[in-house]
């Protein structure tokens, strides 16, 4: 195999995981680290300058990175990543003080951003700060989008959507709020040099059964629904509830249906729970406040006497799979099952609408809805028009749409400066050794077996009767320490030097999960299989050194080392070292301030 060019700033990425699997690669054990030693603010200030939203997203984050995480190879569950986030919120304290001011240079170009959702604002933050001219419009009288709207009270209370929303409304961004634009010719018409399309997927889907129109005024859409709820024009619900489907606005029209008077709360879903779309977590707090979820059951009608809903009649299926693997399900045969209902929330899905963009604009379109986009810039099919978040590749997650946000900065601000789109600036990466003396290291590297801690609730009696409650407390300082401390730092890396090797396979006999081993090259099919520990996961790349006395190569497993740096500190010869890794992903726009050193 070649050696490995640990020189690439890719390579140590991936083996970030939990970094790696995070769309706005947020540098997670930097900030856990942080956290651990009660430097709340400067662990938020990491937080904000990658992923804009830390308060929002340590309570609302469908956390990608925590499947991802290493932990979660020794232990049944990973590093609480995501909820110690909302720990550097909720005790960073005053840091109006550490957010850039607008920059006194101002160009003379100016950005639209439609919709004041997360990708909009992600936008307007970066290009603001490069001193575009960026004005945001939205419809609605406050900004957000469907963080606001969308998502309830009691996982995500409105003074932190405020907080952080005007964090980049205050950085020189122009917010024209209750404006809805009508006309994409008319805004381009008004001399914007660019146009960010951020306006989400807000329309949800229908159920076109029969009792559909019969019972109308009893079967809401979930998203227009919760935003009705987050509005305050509707407090009440009927005693029994169904909601339909099996994704997070399924959960949050339960959860919120139980607080506003619903007993009988149940959620249907076609598909079998593994495969719902809701993350474990909104799956278990819906079960947890006594809502059950009712698998393989497919809608077949909405029954009604006299216009007035009585209940629906559901399919019993079971799933199939063919020789490839596709799914099917198919009617078992036995008899149709009815559930009384006073309401039924549909929440079976959310589709693009773009009715406001003429079919003249120059804006071409897939067949199902969405824009055709360069995958790497984001740019429509318009040079000017650029789509992010929900709106550009159907419903997501907030992170997702942070993440699209920084891209089209990037692309938006090339455009504008009459650069090439595809010319994307480079990555800035440190690696530091962590050495303190010959045998001593400056991080915490005792790996030990230690369960994760759970986040505290309030009483459920307490958080079914008020639907503005915050149900999850977070952590305290202390609980914090202790679940950081279960982070193993798989950023601090492993770095051989082939020329100070002596082969005495210390490092390899200390290794406690085997992932060292010494041998002769050879393909690399055929070495994964013989080393010291079969390397079977190829996702995960293999550190392969050369140049050794013997003529033999160093190899390391990635997938499976714990970065506890054991091999460093039995090393006679100081031919491995710990070296953290920092990778700094280009943004638009001045150097947002991340931490003290």
């Amino acid at each position: 195999m070649q050696p490995t060019d640990t020189t690439n700033p890719d390579y140590f990425h991936k083996v970030v995981d939990c970094q790696w699997a995070c769309p706005a690669h947020t540098p997670v054990p930097e900030y856990i680290r942080l956290i651990a030693a009660g430097r709340y603010a400067d662990a938020y200030m990491v937080n904000w300058k990658s992923n804009v939203f830390p308060g929002i997203l340590g309570r609302t984050c469908d956390r990608p990175c925590e499947p991802a995480c290493r932990r979660g190879r020794v232990e049944e569950e990973p590093v609480a990543i995501c909820r110690l986030k909302r720990v550097a919120a909720d005790y960073k304290g005053d840091i109006s003080g550490r957010l850039p001011d607008p920059p006194a240079a101002r160009t003379d170009k100016r950005v639209a951003c439609i919709g004041a959702g997360p990708a909009s604002l992600a936008v307007a933050r970066d290009l603001a700060a490069a001193g575009h001219d960026v004005t945001v419009f939205d419809g609605e009288a406050k900004a957000g989008g469907f963080i606001r709207f969308q998502i309830p009270r009691f996982r995500l209370p409105e003074s932190v959507i405020d907080e952080e929303v005007g964090y980049i409304l205050d950085r020189g961004v122009t917010a024209r709020l209750g404006e809805r634009v009508n006309s994409l010719k008319t805004l381009l018409g008004e001399g914007y040099d660019a146009i960010f399309v951020g306006c989400g997927a807000p329309r949800g889907r229908d159920l076109g059964i029969p009792g559909r129109q019969e019972a109308a005024a009893n079967i809401h859409i979930g998203i227009d629904w919760l935003a009705s709820v987050s509005f305050g024009h509707i407090k009440s619900i009927g005693r029994r509830v169904i909601v339909l489907g099996g994704g997070n606005t399924a959960m949050d029209c339960c959860r919120s249906a139980r607080r506003l008077g619903g007993q009988d709360v149940r959620v249907v879903v076609r598909s079998g729970f593994e495969e719902m779309k809701a993350s474990p977590w909104e799956k278990e707090d819906a079960m947890h406040e006594d809502i059950p979820i009712l698998n393989f059951l497919a809608p077949r009608a909405f029954v009604h006497e006299s216009g007035r809903l009585t209940g629906m009649t559901f399919e019993r299926v079971r799933a199939e799979y063919d020789a490839n693997g596709r799914r099917s399900l198919v009617p078992t045969g036995e008899p149709d099952e009815f559930i009384a209902a006073d309401d039924v929330l549909v929440a079976v899905g959310q589709e693009n609408a773009f009715p406001w963009i003429e079919r003249d604009a120059g804006i071409a379109f897939e067949r199902s809805g969405l824009p055709v986009l360069d995958p790497a810039t984001l740019q429509s099919t318009h040079p000017q028009v650029f789509f992010g978040g929900d709106a550009a590749f159907g419903p997501k997650n907030i992170i997702w749409a942070v993440a699209h946000g920084h891209e089209a900065a990037i692309s938006i601000d090339l455009l504008l400066r009459g650069a090439d789109l595809h010319d994307r600036p480079p990555p800035m990466v440190t690696l530091v050794s962590q050495k303190m003396g010959i045998h001593e290291w400056s991080y915490d590297n005792d790996v030990s077996i230690d369960l994760r801690y759970k986040v505290p609730h309030i009483e459920k009696t307490r958080a079914l009767t008020d639907i503005g409650a915050e149900v999850e407390l977070g952590f305290d300082p202390e609980l914090a320490f202790k679940e950081a401390q279960r982070c193993l730092n798989c950023d601090v890396q492993t770095m051989f030097t082939p020329k100070l090797c002596i082969e005495c396979d210390a490092c390899v006999d200390i290794c406690p999960v085997d992932c060292i081993t010494f041998t002769d090259d050879g393909a690399e099919g055929e070495l994964r299989g013989r080393l010291n520990a079969p390397a079977h996961t190829l996702s995960q790349a293999i550190y392969v050194a050369g140049g050794l006395k013997t003529g033999r190569i160093m190899a390391k497993d990635e997938d499976v080392c714990l970065h506890c740096g054991l091999c460093a500190e039995r090393c006679p010869t100081g031919a491995w070292d710990m070296q953290r890794f920092l990778i700094d992903l280009a943004q638009v726009g001045a150097r947002h301030p991340a931490h003290a050193a």
